[in-house]
């Protein structure tokens, strides 16, 4: 792949370095553009993290793997449809994107192997990626609709000594941060309507 390239942060961790599409309105030199994680099933991923809010702004497919590249709806031209204009739109698109993107990558097959699980980072023995996170008006009402999706939590808004905040877990086991826009107001409390 031509345009890219990979470094080493001091922890051993890759950096992807990318031209900017030609055209770009973007002035500064470097800029977070995005985090890509591993999963296992697209479907569910895809699924998780539209209803967080994400929209897939570009796909690429290869022989034996795929890639998806998600952006927070805010960062999105609602007036696009993304699913059906043509790659070169989309890459073009994604790169006078600020905001940073999620890219999955799904190797392929890996949906069908019930044994197959990525590591996430959080396992003991294997720490290192931490999480992603995501801003929201209402911390409880986010954790509502994400308990509905059924791959539970590694922090309750109302556990431990951090009110107000959680860490679910997508479903490959990545945990995703969910916080308050603004930041957490220490010793928030659930209050019962």
């Amino acid at each position: 792949m031509k345009g890219l390239a990979f470094a080493y942060d001091p922890d051993g961790y890759w950096v992807e370095i990318v031209k900017r599409s030609e055209g770009s309105n973007i002035s500064n030199y470097f800029n977070f553009s995005q985090t890509m994680l591993r999963v296992k099933d697209p479907v569910k991923s895809i699924a998780f993290y539209e209803a967080l809010g994400m929209t897939v702004v570009r796909q690429k497919h290869f022989n034996d793997f795929s890639l998806y590249f998600l952006a927070s709806s805010s960062n999105v031209d609602q007036r696009v449809d993304y699913a059906n204009i043509p790659d070169s739109e989309a890459y073009f698109k994604l790169g006078q994107m600020f905001g940073p993107v999620l890219e999955l990558t799904h190797n392929h097959g890996t949906e069908k192997d019930d044994d197959f699980k990525h590591f996430n980072g959080n396992e003991e023995g294997r720490r290192g990626f931490g999480h992603i996170g995501f801003l929201v008006d209402d911390v409880y009402a986010a954790c509502d609709t994400i308990r509905e999706m059924g791959y539970g939590f590694r922090k309750e808004p109302d556990g431990g000594s951090m009110k107000g905040l959680a860490f679910a877990y997508d479903p490959d086991g990545y945990s995703v941060e969910i916080i308050k826009r603004g930041g957490i107001e220490f010793g928030d409390i659930k209050v019962e309507k």
